[in-house]
């Protein structure tokens, strides 16, 4: 059966490119819609970050979101959409392509810096906390919401959370609890923590 892709959105560069030869930057631009993920979105990163794998010239990636958020997971009223009128290969295909994101991101051979500064959830966690480097502001806001709805965190969590000291990472998967970024940096979800303006500095001009 030949895969049905249904466009639930007129927004256009839903996802950004640009850096230079070295250093390449993948920005989430849909800001209205807390940069969620769906499928359009998602063959579109992956394509472009297998590329710069392969490309011996790019040393970087960064990954980063537009707007208040990094990015608050899958398009779930998408999907969701698509399934209830009867399209499931386009509902499972979704959420294959993520979770082979969220993979690629884990493994990826070239240094992947995420940006966070502001809400970071379920999908959006998935491609971004086993990266090499997590870098959050004092906006940054995590959570695995899955729980809210009964369902368990997915694209990924399973591995970073169960790497967490404790048993913190079973409370944030069973509670959907939500943290800021000095406490992801404490448990070990982030890496660094910077205030927000240090980007708004480093954009400006000597």
């Amino acid at each position: 059966m030949a895969l049905i892709r249904l466009n639930f959105t007129t927004e256009t560069d839903q996802v950004l490119f640009s850096g230079n030869s070295c250093v390449k930057e993948v920005i989430l631009n849909r800001p209205a819609k807390m940069n969620v993920l769906n499928h359009e979105m998602i063959c579109k990163i992956t394509k472009n970050l297998t590329v710069y794998e392969n490309d011996p010239s790019v040393k970087l990636v960064i990954l980063k979101g537009n707007g208040r958020a990094f990015c608050a997971g899958g398009d779930v009223v998408s999907a969701i959409s698509s399934a209830l009128i009867g399209h499931w290969t386009y509902f499972a295909s979704h959420y294959r392509v993520l979770l082979a994101l969220g993979h690629l991101t884990s493994t990826y051979k070239k240094p992947v810096v995420c940006l966070i500064n502001g809400i970071v959830m379920g999908g959006g966690a998935g491609i971004s906390m086993n990266t090499t480097f997590r870098v959050v502001t004092e906006k940054a806001v995590f959570a695995m919401p899955e729980a809210y709805i009964g369902l368990h965190p997915d694209v990924g969590a399973s591995y970073f959370l169960s790497r967490l000291p404790g048993h913190f990472g079973e409370y944030l998967g069973l509670t959907g609890a939500k943290l800021n970024g000095a406490e992801m940096v404490a448990c070990g979800l982030a890496s660094h923590f910077v205030p927000s303006k240090v980007k708004e500095l480093i954009k400006k001009e000597p």
